[in-house]
């Protein structure tokens, strides 16, 4: 899956370099006379990004490719790069640049990039992205950039102690933000939604974290915010990247008739058109964002989007790689008192022999191996076992990408003490063989010992 981010992008000697900055900064420029000098163009204003083999790739949107904004002439065609090309390092035009400068790290869709500060109208500029690349980016050497297998290049400079943890989640009001902040608050991160803009450096305050506390950060911002100006907030993103902050930006937009259909729908006044129609707040606020909308480093359109699609788009973006989303329960029960009220899976496993009607068995539970081994000789055990395991495993990535956080799968006999109980406890080793951490629990376990017989006919 791919991004889009505000930015201009060149390849020289086959790796990309990433030029970012708000309007007017000079990426245009910059790539200009870099391709001026042999570079070929990527995209301007525009970038795709996607992480193809753990190295990012930029390419150029279908509707802007091989074309450059050139200031006072127009729109101009230019010479651009045959396909998506690995970028090496990203430079930031809006950032004040050091004489001898400690390079930084730059985190875009989950891979870090060598990040420079430089000054694009210096007349040496070209020649210093030029030297820059042959610098940080040897291990791309000039080979394709789709036959690369090395790792983008990272300095070893320590970064920040909050380095790739911050997260600002803004937008449109009703765009989704409070859902992405619940979103991303299950996924693993600290949350903090309509965060005063004074107490934003007191957040960030690495002394007022716990050094062991390794949750990245999200915090949400929009135009009720006290104290908000989105020229402040590009600022302060500035200064924090040039420290050192991998600090990125989720704006989420809307178109404005569905903005206006939610607002209608959930009978809500827009926060800026408190006693005049939403449309007005909408075209008002939309104003007051551009800033931060043109400085996003994902911009996420949830006009089709349903929640479900939100939290599958922010998983894929922002989700912590090797994590299971979904927490686990799996459950025995005796039918004899109920069904577990919170089961979103039920199955019956009063097909098997029951160990009650075994004299010696009837005192144990499924937790002796002396059940387990009852249980497991019936002929149907082990491929109706196969199938339910089967199903479970092709059903429990479904239930991570469709956001839902928990999900518990009981097991039922009569009693609860014997066949359910031996069930559960092998059916959640065989998950965790695949991969899955699951709770167990035993509900009917330590019930009477005569609950598991079959009821009395009468």
């Amino acid at each position: 899956m791919s991004l889009h981010l505000h930015a201009t992008a060149v390849a020289i000697g086959g790796h990309a370099a990433l030029f970012i900055g708000p309007p007017g900064s000079g990426k245009s420029d910059l790539a200009l006379r870099l391709v001026d000098r042999g570079a070929r163009l990527i995209a301007d204003d525009q970038v795709a990004l996607s992480v193809i083999d753990g190295i990012l790739h930029a390419s150029a949107p279908e509707a802007i490719a091989g074309l450059i904004e050139v200031r006072g002439v127009g729109i101009e065609a230019a010479d651009t790069a045959p396909s998506a090309t690995a970028v090496a390092m990203a430079f930031d035009l809006a950032a004040r640049p050091d004489r001898l400068p400690e390079p930084t790290s730059h985190r875009i869709a989950g891979i870090n990039l060598p990040l420079l500060a430089l000054d694009p109208f210096e007349i040496s500029a070209p020649i210093k992205v030029e030297r820059a690349l042959a610098r940080f980016g040897p291990q791309l050497g000039k080979r394709s950039p789709l036959a690369v297998e090395a790792p983008i290049v990272t300095f070893d400079s320590p970064p920040s102690a909050l380095a790739g943890r911050v997260l600002l989640v803004t937008g449109m009001s009703g765009a989704g933000r409070s859902t992405a902040l619940k979103a991303l608050e299950d996924m693993g991160y600290e949350a903090v939604d309509n965060l005063p803009l004074g107490l934003l450096d007191r957040l960030l305050d690495p002394r007022g974290h716990d050094e062991d506390d390794d949750r990245p950060l999200a915090f949400g911002i929009d135009s009720r915010t006290r104290g908000f100006d989105a020229e402040t907030i590009v600022e302060r993103l500035r200064a924090l990247r040039h420290d050192g902050t991998d600090v990125q930006m989720l704006f989420l937009d809307c178109s404005g008739g569905e903005l206006t259909k939610r607002f209608s729908e959930t009978r809500r006044r827009h926060p800026l058109a408190l006693d005049r129609p939403a449309a007005d707040g909408i075209a008002r606020e939309r104003e007051m964002l551009a800033p931060l909308r043109r400085w996003a480093d994902v911009v996420i359109d949830t006009t089709d989007y349903e929640t479900p699609d939100l939290r599958r788009a922010l998983a894929d973006r922002f989700g912590r790689p090797g994590a299971h989303d979904l927490t686990l329960t799996i459950t025995s029960f005796g039918f004899a008192r109920g069904l577990p009220r919170d089961a979103d899976l039920v199955f019956d496993m009063r097909f098997l022999a029951n160990p009650h009607w075994e004299p010696a068995l009837r005192p144990l539970t499924g937790e002796d191996a002396e059940v387990g081994a009852f249980v497991a000789a019936d002929p149907a055990f082990a491929p109706a076992f196969d199938r339910i395991a089967d199903l479970l495993l092709t059903l429990l990535p479904g239930y991570g990408r469709e956001g839902k956080a928990y999900l518990t799968v009981a097991f039922g006999c009569t009693g609860g003490r014997h066949r359910s109980v031996y069930v559960a406890r092998t059916m959640a080793a065989r998950l965790k063989a695949a991969g899955y951490d699951a709770t167990v629990v035993h509900r009917d376990r330590h019930g009477d010992v005569d609950s598991d017989a079959a009821p009395t006919q009468v």
